[in-house]
């Protein structure tokens, strides 16, 4: 380890995926208990777009937002879970073991949500997801029940992330909001294999067309 520095972790387009996230989640809630389905439904051709793009940045995207790097391995996980009871605590660059896999359970949580929309059919048959068309009025409504279950999940993950920041925050005396804001982390250690975090303009293009074809078929098939 180097010396103490303030680093950046999080790209620009990771970054407004995060924030992204919040604001959809939030609009597909209040459109959903509004009765705004039409809303609904495009906000849900949206969070499509979204998630796949962060799914192909998880892969060709910089260090810390590959995929790669968030499943801990049991040992490194036990390891950071014993660092928490020494003081003072010492902040890695970017996610760390709990962190990591908070992620994995949200992106899969969000996957399930979004995915079973798609096929979604209300009591009535009158609105539907995208691809509701493609499924019966029984598994549409099926898909449904799944839905709200999923949504239940999700608000539990959503708590726990809210309260392990403040957590975080006001025990350990790590700031987790401001770098998802600025990129920059203070009080990191340089780790002897960080490499920079950017934004490659060509891959982020990749990202965006991956995410753009997959909301186009999704309408071109269910339109």
């Amino acid at each position: 380890m180097a010396g103490e520095a303030s680093l950046r972790v999080w790209d620009w387009t990771l970054r407004l995926f995060h924030w992204s996230i919040v604001i959809l989640v939030v609009a597909m809630w209040w459109t959903a208990e509004q009765g705004h389905m039409d809303w609904h439904k495009w906000l849900g051709l949206v969070f499509v777009g979204v998630l796949v793009y962060r799914l192909v940045w998880g892969v060709i995207g910089p260090q810390t937002a590959r995929f790669s790097g968030l499943l801990p391995r049991p040992r490194k996980l036990f390891d950071y879970a014993k660092s928490l009871f020494e003081r003072p605590y010492k902040q890695g660059v970017g996610h760390n073991p709990l962190g990591a896999l908070s992620v994995l359970a949200l992106l899969s949580t969000l996957a399930l949500q979004v995915g079973s929309g798609l096929f979604a059919v209300d009591v009535n048959g009158l609105y539907s997801g995208w691809l509701g068309r493609f499924v019966s009025f029984d598994v549409g409504r099926a898909f449904s029940d799944f839905h709200e279950t999923v949504f239940n999940v999700l608000l539990a993950l959503i708590a726990l992330h809210v309260i392990a920041i403040a957590l975080y925050h006001f025990v350990f005396r790590a700031n987790l909001v401001g770098p998802m804001l600025t990129g920059y982390q203070r009080g990191a250690a340089r780790p002897e294999t960080h490499t920079p975090v950017e934004a490659s303009p060509i891959r982020v293009l990749i990202a965006v067309a991956c995410a753009g074809l997959s909301a186009g078929l999704i309408y071109a098939f269910g339109g």
